[in-house]
């Protein structure tokens, strides 16, 4: 969708400002991007009070009069625009709206910096709740699709990705676990502080903080040089469990670098919470599970495996609306196809049939392309999308079919992508008539015949 022209002095963020997400019509904007969040929060666990300072660095896509960030469930108390000692703001609604004394104009870039405090709390939507959320004895951040307003101002759609530095300060005896590289870890009275750089552009959603009395343990320790760091963060008294109900990890994360390519980040971090999850949880170069994700049947590995997938789908390749929510679901699910065969648990071609069979037994009445906001995380979106991948593979070959996946992952690494840009992979990668091939799989609601059948 293209934004329409603004009239000049617009609010950024604001109708007529930028075009949100039509899924998520009140979050984010394309009238301005962010580069860079710095991030310092101050974080009571007892008391769940968060007092936080953000720094954004962003450059102005329209003519501007106004900044507007997604903030909710907190209160800013001092905005400065440009190194200037205070800027004039409001909220209202889920937004934080900074006026600037003169309009910006298109790739201006700017500074703002603001303070803000409260209690976070998750959000309530189509998806349950998101967001910073309290653990029995910790905060877990889960962000897909809209919680990250819950804990920093920013503009959250998944197009505009930037670099981040987090530096977390919290009670003595937890660990503050957040995206990318620990820089430095401190210790001062009864108050410790973790300070991480995330290089690589990151959605907004995929931004997290997770605080609990975590050690952190490493697995496939005696790894070759060049192999990916594989971290654990977890309760002590889980670590035995972790370790068993992760021992195929690095196994896994073997068998989609040969598929997929080299893994996008420097390291890789599960997280384990002392509470019991729902789900599974996804953040860049990490992914949340609860102690009962940690078995070793094949519901709790596949989740393990699926998890892992996102790094490639999801993470460093993202999709640039939240209707080709395909392009990680659907990924991530014939990831754990591809894991499944490996692990000598079903084939490929088994994995594929049993999906059809359910699919065909169920309502037909979706578009895994375009399922709107309220079936964005249906489980036929999973399912019906890595059969749409599947047909690919069927059609082309597996040399074809792998090649053109890697290709997929290196062309658009850390980029935002759309299914028409992976339409037109298929179509140089394999020389197939992809819109003919996928169109009934993302398009139509009827299912199509069962690849290879």
């Amino acid at each position: 969708m293209s934004p329409t022209a603004p009239p000049a002095g617009s609010p950024i963020g604001l109708p007529g400002g930028g075009a949100p997400d039509p899924y998520l019509p009140g979050a984010g904007t394309s009238a301005y991007r962010v580069e860079h969040y710095d991030l310092f929060l101050d974080y009571k666990v007892a008391s769940n009070r968060l007092s936080g300072r953000a720094v954004l660095r962003g450059v102005a896509q329209e003519q501007a009069s106004a900044i507007v960030l997604d903030l909710t469930g907190l209160r800013a108390t001092k905005v400065q625009l440009d190194g200037r000692k205070a800027a004039r703001f409001s909220q209202r609604a889920e937004q934080l709206v900074v006026s600037t004394p003169v309009p910006l104009e298109p790739g201006q870039p700017f500074t703002l910096e603001v303070r803000y405090e409260g209690n976070p709390a998750p959000r309530r939507g189509f998806w349950g709740e998101v967001g910073w959320e309290e653990l029995s004895d910790g905060v877990l951040v889960a962000g897909q699709p809209n919680g990250a307003p819950s804990w920093f101002p920013c503009n959250d759609h998944p197009r505009d990705k930037a670099s981040y530095r987090f530096t977390v300060t919290t009670d003595a005896n937890y660990r503050a676990v957040c995206n990318g590289t620990l820089q430095g870890h401190t210790t001062r009275s009864s108050r410790e502080t973790w300070t991480y750089d995330q290089a690589e552009p990151m959605a907004t959603y995929l931004a997290t903080v997770q605080i609990g009395r975590y050690q952190l343990l490493e697995l496939d320790a005696g790894r070759h040089p060049g192999q990916v760091t594989q971290l654990v963060a977890v309760p002590p008294a889980l670590a035995g469990q972790a370790r068993l109900g992760l021992a195929h990890q690095p196994a896994m994360m073997r068998t989609f670098i040969n598929c997929f390519g080299p893994y996008p980040f420097p390291a890789y971090t599960v997280v384990v919470a002392e509470d019991v999850l729902e789900i599974p949880l996804e953040a860049q170069g990490m992914s949340i599970l609860g102690p009962n994700h940690l078995e070793l049947d094949w519901e709790a590995q596949r989740l393990v495996a699926h998890e892992l997938s996102h790094q490639w789908f999801g993470n460093s390749l993202t999709a640039a609306s939240w209707q080709d929510i395909w392009l990680h679901e659907g990924f991530a699910c014939y990831a754990e196809w591809i894991w499944s065969e490996e692990a000598g648990v079903m084939g490929v071609a088994d994995r594929a049939a049993a999906a059809w069979r359910r699919l065909n037994a169920d309502a037909q009445d979706l578009l895994v392309g375009d399922p709107g906001p309220e079936h964005m995380f249906d489980d036929r979106v999973y399912k019906r999308g890595a059969l749409a991948l599947h047909a690919v593979r069927v059609a082309c070959g597996d040399l074809a079919f792998f090649a053109l996946l890697q290709e997929w992952a290196t062309a658009h690494r850390h980029g935002s992508v759309a299914t028409a840009d992976f339409i037109l992979a298929v179509d140089r990668a394999t020389g197939l008539d992809s819109e003919a091939l996928l169109h009934p799989w993302l398009y139509e609601e009827a299912l199509p015949p069962l690849p290879g059948s």
